[in-house]
């Protein structure tokens, strides 16, 4: 999965938001479908069932037919992809999307390309002998940094480029969080060979420490300043003051919003970083990572039934990616 930044313009901005309510909307439907379902009734509709009731749907309301088709589709087939997995994925039934939380959309590749297998040899389709054209994602380039795609209803969008090379999809998904646009490629990245040298490494979990190897070495995850934590205490305070559903009140808890994004930004960044580079675990085939349940590592620091009994533990715990 290649995840980019994405900076629409104010116009792009404001369809984007649409395909989101699009996608929630039918998103939910589906959710209430098969909702009303149990043992004795005929099965819930799926997904090439519910594309046609979505096109009678689409005659009969010119608020639903106004929107993309395409991304009303596939929203239904994310849907149908959850429920599949229900016992699969770990996360159980599809369960409703709701606003400012869960905003994004997927989108397929409208350009045509020919297919080829792994070993670089076309597909041919074999009825008619043909080679089969697969979807691809139309990408430009602009410069060093920055490229754009093509979104249905927005024409061409910026993002940037974080990658050296433009990457090749036949989807991507557009989500918006905390004020900010991503978009990420369905790529699945080349496997990475392992060192051969046959050592083992252990790592023990912590809190004030994140993590402790067995060679000595310990890693501890970026957080924020001292200067960020305050201006986010700063801002909780104007936020606890302003009335009740002002202006004022949205715009602080935003700042704060954006206060957070960026020291989750950072985890998951020193994550990937720490988990990939070759220099943070060494010449290691095998890693034995401790086995600590990290809900018990943010458990309440005083036990009993006072008022101290449900405050979680001090926010290092937090801080050090264990959720």
């Amino acid at each position: 999965m290649a995840r980019f930044r994405m900076y629409p313009d104010a116009r792009q901005e404001q369809q984007m938001l649409r395909h989101c309510a699009d996608a929630r909307y039918v998103w939910n439907l589906a959710v209430e479908q098969h909702a009303h379902w149990y043992r004795g009734r005929k099965p819930a509709p799926g997904f090439a069932e519910q594309c046609r009731q979505l096109t009678e749907a689409r005659r009969d309301n010119e608020w639903l037919g106004a929107g993309n088709a395409d991304v009303q589709q596939q929203a239904l087939k994310d849907f149908a992809r959850a429920k599949a997995a229900t016992f699969t994925s770990g996360f159980g039934e599809p369960t409703w999307r709701k606003r400012f939380k869960h905003e994004g959309f997927r989108v397929i590749g409208t350009d045509r390309v020919p297919a080829y297998d792994t070993d670089g040899k076309p597909q041919l389709n074999a009825r008619t002998g043909k080679q089969v054209m697969s979807r691809s994602v139309v990408v430009q380039k602009l410069s060093k940094r920055w490229a754009q795609v093509k979104v249905p209803g927005c024409g061409w969008v910026r993002f940037r480029l974080t990658r050296p090379v433009l990457p090749d999809a036949k989807t991507f998904r557009i989500t918006f969080r905390n004020g900010r646009w991503h978009i990420a490629f369905a790529v699945i990245p080349a496997p990475a060979d392992a060192p051969g040298a046959g050592e083992v490494i252990g790592i023990d979990r912590g809190v004030r420490i994140t993590a402790a190897l067995s060679d000595g070495r310990t890693l501890n995850c970026p957080q924020l300043t001292a200067r960020e934590r305050a201006q986010i205490r700063k801002h909780q305070r104007r936020a606890a003051r302003a009335p009740k559903a002002s202006e004022r009140k949205t715009a602080e808890y935003a700042k704060v919003a954006r206060l957070k994004a960026r020291e989750a930004d950072r985890r998951k960044d020193w994550c990937e970083k720490t988990t990939l580079a070759e220099s943070s675990l060494g010449p290691c085939n095998i890693v034995i990572n401790q086995s600590k349940c990290s809900k018990d590592m943010r458990a309440p620091a005083t036990p009993g039934s006072g008022p101290r009994s449900k405050a979680s533990r001090p926010s290092p715990a937090a801080r050090s990616t264990w959720r």
